[in-house]
């Protein structure tokens, strides 16, 4: 691996864990419970549960990709959001935050170790660098949202303290 890949893996690592600006991944969602993640605002579109179900939808679509695989495209970008607001039991809803965090932990180990110019076999265009920074930069966005509704909710910080505040 070259010390531009390695620079720019670490760079990616990083972003994908959360860091600096935003708390870690790990640490924003396990305090969350199923009552909370299915919680619907009147102002917001979606609960934490369906950005989190939207985030492993997209998250997988592109580690595929990475992995050499073709995934189906949706036909219409909302069947990557689940109608239903909340999971049907405290054990879903663990299931599906663990199922991300194994969806980060790949992209992770992607980012640690492929050549990151690498193009995609089944994404004209695109490198294993670009991929992974999309999985990071979405997976950021939607878990800023998940942030402002426990804001709203009074659930934030977590346990052990939020950074940022």
């Amino acid at each position: 691996m070259s010390d531009a890949n390695q620079l720019f893996s670490q760079a990616l690592v990083k972003s994908l864990v959360g860091e600096r600006g935003h708390i870690r991944v790990a640490r924003a969602l396990p305090d969350i419970d199923a009552e909370l993640a299915g919680k619907k605002h009147t102002e917001m579109p979606y609960s934490i549960y369906q950005l989190l179900k939207h985030m492993i939808y997209w998250q997988q679509f592109m580690l595929e990709h990475l992995e050499g695989r073709k995934p189906q495209l949706p036909g219409n970008v909302m069947e990557s959001w689940p109608e239903e607001t909340g999971p049907q039991s405290e054990e879903a809803w663990q299931a599906a935050i663990q199922q991300f965090l194994q969806g980060v932990d790949r992209a992770v180990q992607i980012a640690e170790t492929a050549q990151l110019d690498d193009s995609l076999a089944h994404f004209p265009g695109e490198t294993k660098a670009g991929m992974l920074r999309n999985i990071a930069s979405h997976n950021s966005y939607h878990l800023g949202e998940i942030v402002l509704l426990r804001r709203i909710y009074g659930a934030w910080p977590p346990p052990g303290g939020g950074f940022p505040a």
